[in-house]
């Protein structure tokens, strides 16, 4: 499914019958812009997630992208006070948030487009806005829906096999796959293809909602793991001989600023900015992909450039001002994300809707975590929604009252200062809760695995941060988002959850 043409960002959701919502209300209510990979350990055996009962814990994965994020979020606590920031160019003008939805329908099904913003009620099931339209198609096909300049392109249908086909591509989106990197039992990272220079050189970039530089190694690089971008052979490669570098935790990055054309699809932004890299530490010797796309706000961008896609959303490129992610669990292929687009094969749900409250990171108000409908606590925390980051963090004090509302919790000192245990037999709903909405966490996701093989204590998957973190600062990773599809919607200044197609077996889904 694609946004509005007309520069209008119009995201919407199809569903063919009542939505049984997902949702519980609550009880109560750097620049270092590089994600740390969760490195893994050179020839050492990767333990796989195990299809019988949780695996054993490796922390390797977790220990290095704890000490890793204290870089990647070095300067949070003055960005988040708007301080050190870049100007806002609002990238967005000319575009809409989605607000419109249009009518459509697949084959003779009504079928019902959903905006969802308000909370939900006491009962825990979404109680949607009035912005919520239904309508029938007798003709089977892939149906336009047209007012004005407003586009809803729909997925076409199999009638054998009732399930959607891929996505018509339309003017204005583009496609990027995403590699899911699993190792130790985890989804590591995802990483998608980008192309660079006249010459359409592909080279793979982590794909990271926390951070906003876009960086390659190049030719000459002895240190780096990756892949090189052939300068040379590109005719519109320009070096500005500017420094670039990029601290983190343990490593970094090094090299200067450059400009060439990069491209997704048939998208493509003729000189943008990024680090064309000559140096990078041994922490990224094994790690799968190239370099990185940083895709947060350009208002923390090292680089003090706009980021990739705020340069399509100022050339007028994209249908909409927003894009869309989906992270698969347990496999390496099915992972994407949709630039200027929302991909209706991706989620089973309605969008629902959080405000952005800084345009530094793609950051919400988290006010809740709970581990049941009956019990949690109070957050009040400012969360980066970011795909760069595997586990989620919080921090310490609010780590430590969630964990003790788990009967035979405990602090796991062997492996960390922030990590703990619980009784593996222990039956959680752990949900966090955006904007008077409880969103949960897959439990396979929040199991982080035994202690030991025979262990009847496991590893919990809500982190503490520790000291070197702002006090109020939550970092929600990929472990989160497997069960959300997420859009990321700038004219509106928001983030929108559907549910996604990852949980199609779980009990909450339609």
């Amino acid at each position: 499914m694609r946004f509005c043409a007309g520069h209008l960002a119009t995201l919407f959701f199809l569903v063919q019958s009542c939505y049984s919502s997902p949702f519980v209300s609550p009880t109560a209510n750097s620049t270092g812009s590089y994600v740390m990979k969760i490195k893994r350990s050179v020839g050492r055996p990767l333990l796989q997630r195990s299809v019988d009962g949780p695996h054993v814990f490796d922390p390797t994965y977790a220990v290095d992208e704890l000490n890793g994020l204290l870089g990647k979020y070095a300067n949070a606590e003055q960005f988040l006070s708007g301080m050190g920031l870049n100007p806002d160019a609002h990238p967005e003008k000319g575009y809409e948030p989605f607000t419109h939805p249009l009518i459509g329908a697949l084959n003779s099904t009504n079928a019902t487009v959903t905006n969802t913003t308000r909370n939900a009620n006491a009962t825990g099931t979404a109680r949607p806005s009035t912005n919520t339209t239904t309508a029938s198609n007798s003709t089977g096909n892939a149906t336009l829906a047209v007012s004005h300049t407003h586009f809803l392109l729909l997925p076409l249908m199999d009638d054998d096999t009732d399930q959607p086909q891929p996505i018509v591509q339309f003017p204005g989106t583009a496609q990027m796959p995403l590699t899911d990197d699993v190792a130790g039992g985890m989804d590591i990272l995802y990483y998608g293809n980008l192309e660079f220079g006249s010459h359409g050189q592909g080279l793979t970039v982590d794909v990271d909602t926390g951070s906003a530089d876009l960086w390659v190694p190049v030719t000459g690089c002895r240190t780096c793991g990756g892949d090189p971008f052939r300068s040379y052979d590109s005719t519109s490669y320009r070096n500005f001989g500017q420094r670039f570098s990029v601290s983190y935790g343990a490593g970094k990055v090094s090299g200067t600023l450059a400009q060439d054309l990069v491209s997704v699809g048939s998208l493509s932004v003729a000189q943008q900015a990024f680090g064309a890299v000559k140096s990078e530490s041994e922490d990224f010797y094994d790690a799968p992909s190239d370099g990185l796309l940083g895709l947060a706000f350009g208002s923390i961008a090292q680089s003090k450039q706009p980021t990739f896609f705020e340069n399509l959303m100022m050339s007028k490129q994209v249908a909409g001002g927003a894009f869309a992610v989906h992270l698969q669990r347990d496999q390496t292929v099915g992972g994407e994300v949709c630039f200027g687009c929302f991909d209706t094969t991706k989620a089973i749900g309605p969008i629902t809707w959080s405000p952005v409250v800084s345009r530094t990171y793609w950051s919400l108000e988290l006010e809740y975590l709970a581990i049941n409908q009956w019990q949690g606590v109070p957050a009040n925390l400012t969360a980066a929604i970011d795909t760069g980051t595997t586990l989620i963090y919080v921090p310490d004090d609010v780590a430590s009252r969630l964990y003790a509302l788990i009967p035979g919790s405990k602090h796991a000192a062997q492996y960390g200062a922030g990590f703990y245990t619980y009784p593996c037999d222990t039956p959680l709903a752990v949900t966090l809760s955006f904007g008077g909405r409880a969103y949960g966490v897959d439990p396979a996701d929040f199991n982080l695995g035994r202690t030991s093989a025979e262990s009847p204590d496991c590893v919990g998957g809500i982190l503490a941060l520790g000291q070197g973190f702002p006090d109020n600062l939550a970092i929600i990773g990929d472990e989160f988002l497997k069960s959300w599809y997420s859009i990321y919607d700038y004219p509106g200044n928001r983030v929108g959850f559907a549910l996604s197609v990852n949980n199609k077996d779980s009990p909450d889904s339609p």
